[in-house]
């Protein structure tokens, strides 16, 4: 009932004090095609009606939960039913590439549901979003994650080392020498390091070697489109 009343001070003004619904629905940072849907549901429905609009979508959501889960499990008779202490999020990547017209439709499914929204993407997105007050608004942080240098580059080779089967010592002249050719190829670029594992994996395998030597970085590094270096 909460949630209904809150739709319901949205609509008020339009309601009762004759203010238009697109004024209405400004003032209160909503988009006018929801606070038109609200209105609807209210005229048909009362209070119950703005009330059920969230049960509607709950259901909803579970139902194409239920769908998923069984393309995923088709052995499964009857689909797992979310936890309701679980935490919903709609995680978007690539998010500088998203339009105008989606950034308003992720708002408006953050201002109907409720549920968390993480977007991820290249430096300079928080920056376009700035251009979108409306939806700049309602983030709640943001975070630069910064290039991996130092220690925190030596504990991520070392469980790539470790997945490889190998052990990683920075004191050896040929891992200290494959770890400034991965340092300098990758700029300590998480997701270019993964790629870039997944090619020395490869030729590891091919040649039969039990070893990551600078050549072999250099190897893999010949494999991918990253730019000079």
């Amino acid at each position: 009932m909460d949630e209904a009343m809150r739709r319901f001070a949205v609509l008020q003004p339009h309601l009762e004090e004759g203010v238009s619904l697109i004024a209405a629905a400004r003032a209160a940072d909503v988009p006018i095609r929801t606070a038109q849907r609200w209105l609807s549901h209210y005229r048909t429905d009362g209070l119950d009606g703005l009330s059920a609009m969230s049960v509607t979508i709950c259901d909803s959501s579970t139902r194409i939960e239920g769908c998923i889960d069984l393309a995923l499990h088709p052995d499964r008779v009857i689909p797992e039913p979310v936890g309701k202490d679980g935490i919903e999020l709609l995680v978007i990547d690539e998010a500088e590439r998203l339009s105008t017209q989606s950034l308003e439709h992720i708002r408006d499914i953050f201002d109907r549901t409720g549920i968390g929204v993480i977007l991820i993407g290249m430096p300079g997105l928080e920056r376009k979003l700035e251009r979108y007050p409306q939806l700049y608004g309602r983030i709640g942080f943001a975070h630069h994650y910064r290039t991996l240098k130092g220690d925190e580059l030596t504990f991520v080779l070392t469980r790539h080392w470790r997945k490889l089967g190998l052990q990683l010592d920075d004191a050896d002249f040929t891992d200290h020498q494959a770890i400034a050719s991965i340092a300098r190829i990758t700029g300590g670029n998480f997701r270019l390091l993964h790629r870039l594992f997944v090619q020395i994996e490869r030729i590891l395998k091919i040649n039969e070697l039990s070893l990551v030597t600078d050549d072999v970085v250099e190897a893999a590094r010949s494999t991918l489109i990253i730019g000079a270096t």
